[in-house]
Order: C-alpha cells, then structure tokens, then sequence
C-alpha cells in the first residue's frame, strides 16, 4: 500500500510529514512557496490520515517503512525531508535508519525525547461526534468547543471533516487506530540512533514541545542540529507564523 501525496514544482525533492491528526492538506500554502523556491515538493498523507490507507499498526517503525517505501517508489534520494511534531519523530527515525537518502533535515517543534499522552480531551471529543445527528461543519464545530476551547486547535482538526456522501459527514483519520495507539505518538527517538548531517529544529515561542533542556538530547542524536525559535507562535508554529517559519527553512535549506 502507497501513501498517498500531493507532488509540486520542480527540483530537489523536498518531503514534508504531517502532525498527529493532521494531513498533508495542512501544508498546501507553504508547500507551493517551497515548490516557487525551486523545489519539488512531496506533501505526503502519512497512515491512518489524510487520504492514506487506513491499517491498523500504527508506530514510527511503520511509518519510517511507509516512508522508505515512497521514497523508493518515487526514487528518492538526495531529499530534504521537514516534519512537524509527530511528522518530525517519524523524520527523526527516518534520517537515522536511513541516512543516505536525506541531504538535510528539518524537525518543527519536537524533541527526540517521550512525551506523556496529552491528546485525551481531543480524541474523546472527535469520538463523540454523532454524524447521524451533526450535518454541518458549523454543528461539528460547536459541538466540538465543548471538549477543545482553543478555536485554532478546532479548525484544524475539522479539517478531517469530508462528505462520505450525500448529506453524510465523516472523518478521514482512522480515529479507533490512532486512539488504541496514541501511546506510541509520545515515543522516543531510540537511543543510539544519529544522524550527522544538517538538521534544523524549530520550536514555537509560546511552545514548550522543545525547551532548553532538549538541548544536549538534540546534540547527542543529531550532532550538526541548530535550534532556531519562531517568534509569536506556539506549537502550530507554521500555521500561526507562516512568513518567519518559511524564511528560517528557505535559509537552512539554500545555505
């Protein structure tokens, strides 16, 4: 089974991974400014989300051999390869396990390190939603705020909304995988893995997914990695700061 992308521009390829919940829809602005910077840009769905398959392993040895997949379908080598928060833990172990094909690595607020489970009221809310009696994106919505406050959070979520048919809303991501799973999004980057070629972090301001005490964990799995922060955003960093989150990666990836 192939994962499904979006593939724009000319150039160097250029993959970019999706967060947990997320899809490669989420990166459409950004990914045609990379494709206009001489880029060809591969937005990839990755399992269980997005227009993706739906199976019901789910792990970032998985997803790294998804990955590995494409990229040997596609013949890929020689790639840039970004990846935002679970997006940038299966980047992390794929640069690791395979290194020859990733000329430079860009990781958008995550650290290497585990992250307790904390996607309890989201997934509780998404469960809950009744599309037998919830017929509109406005309904969805309002139901939603009742388990997820923050609007921005909301919208992104929605964004899973499809029509299955007529009349019909449902949701894209395979949400009873991605629930019996959700332990494995907080994984660690296995301990003796490195990658020693360019790597930039990016961690949101407001953000407390990468902090200062990541520092010596980053160096020690990624020995060439710098950390830049993007100012006025928090964890959605390239959604909520697109114009300073895209000049920090066209710098890396140019230079």
């Amino acid at each position: 089974m192939m994962l499904h992308s979006k593939i724009i521009g000319q150039g160097q390829p250029f993959i970019v991974l999706h967060g947990f919940l997320g899809m490669s829809d989420n990166w459409k602005t950004l990914g045609n400014k990379f494709a206009d910077a001489g880029f060809e840009i591969h937005l990839v769905d990755q399992r269980n989300h997005g227009r993706s398959f739906h199976d019901n392993e789910f792990s970032y040895e998985v997803l790294a051999q998804d990955l590995k997949q494409y990229c040997d379908e596609h013949q890929l080598e020689d790639s840039i390869l970004l990846g935002h928060s679970m997006g940038g833990k299966t980047a992390m172990l794929f640069a690791t396990e395979y290194p020859e094909l990733i000329s430079k690595l860009i990781v958008a607020d995550i650290s290497p390190r585990f992250y307790p489970i904390h996607h309890d009221a989201i997934l509780e809310g998404l469960s809950a939603l009744d599309f037998d009696h919830i017929k509109t994106r406005g309904a969805a919505d309002t139901f939603l705020s009742q388990y997820v406050s923050e609007v921005g959070t909301r919208m992104f979520l929605l964004k899973n909304l499809y029509w299955v048919e007529k009349g019909q809303l449902g949701l894209r991501i395979n949400l009873d995988v991605l629930k019996a799973n959700v332990s494995e999004v907080g994984e660690a980057l296995p301990m003796h893995n490195k990658f020693e070629k360019l790597t930039l972090f990016l961690r949101g301001d407001k953000s407390e997914y990468v902090m200062p005490s990541d520092e010596a964990l980053l160096k020690q799995h990624f020995p060439l990695a710098k950390i830049e922060t993007i100012s006025n955003a928090g964890h959605w960093l390239h959604a909520e700061n697109p114009a300073d989150f895209y000049d920090a990666v066209i710098n890396f990836v140019t230079s």
